[in-house]
């Protein structure tokens, strides 16, 4: 079903024309209006794109292209899960495979990263260099160790850069899983819940 071209205020600026952002499921006729939502995240365009691939996708493997899209850094389980609950997922299946996702990539980041720190350690590789953003992450990690960094970093950084970091500055790679495991769950439910309520207000 198509649906007009909608302009959603967007503050001071000119009104901005979101087009595609108003869909409606076949089944039970579930308005999604993705401007309502995030307009807070600042992300629409994005946002959109991904929503766009997720829901091109058949309905049978929608779940499949929502896992697939938080599995991307700076998108993970939070805005993955978003993308879910837009497409029309239920909010449990759409934070639980955003979730899964975001979980699969870290753990490929922080296994590579863990085996980069052994070969450093037995002198076969020389380390990497400190970037200024690296040096900032370390304070960081030195003053709010694993689990403050893998909770509140996610707001700076993706959980790939953030748990790779961790482990190559020798944080156990189990702690850091464990923590990151628990950041990618607290986030993804919150973001889920928040696009659930806002697509239920603007029904």
């Amino acid at each position: 079903m198509s649906c007009p071209d909608e302009r959603i205020p967007t503050g001071s600026a000119d009104i901005a024309a979101l087009p595609r952002y108003e869909r409606e499921r076949e089944a039970g006729g579930i308005p999604l209006r993705l401007a309502a939502v995030t307009s807070t995240l600042e992300r629409p365009d994005m946002i959109d794109a991904l929503q766009d691939f997720a829901g091109s996708l058949p309905a049978y493997l929608q779940w499949l292209g929502v896992m697939l899209v938080a599995a991307i850094p700076f998108v993970e389980s939070y805005f993955g899960s978003v993308v879910g609950v837009l497409i029309g997922l239920p909010p449990a299946v759409a934070i639980g495979v955003a979730v899964i996702g975001n979980v699969v990539s870290m753990l490929v980041f922080v296994l590579t990263a863990h085996g980069v720190r052994s070969k450093v350690v037995a002198g076969k590789q020389q380390a990497p260099e400190e970037s200024p953003r690296r040096e900032k992450l370390r304070r960081a990690f030195d003053k709010y160790g694993v689990a403050g960094v893998s909770i509140v970093g996610q707001t700076i950084l993706p959980s790939q850069i953030t748990s790779a970091a961790m482990v190559s500055f020798g944080a156990s790679r189990n702690a850091v899983i464990f923590w990151q495991i628990v950041s990618i769950v607290l986030w993804g439910v919150v973001f889920g819940v928040l696009a659930t309520l806002g697509v239920s207000l603007v029904r």
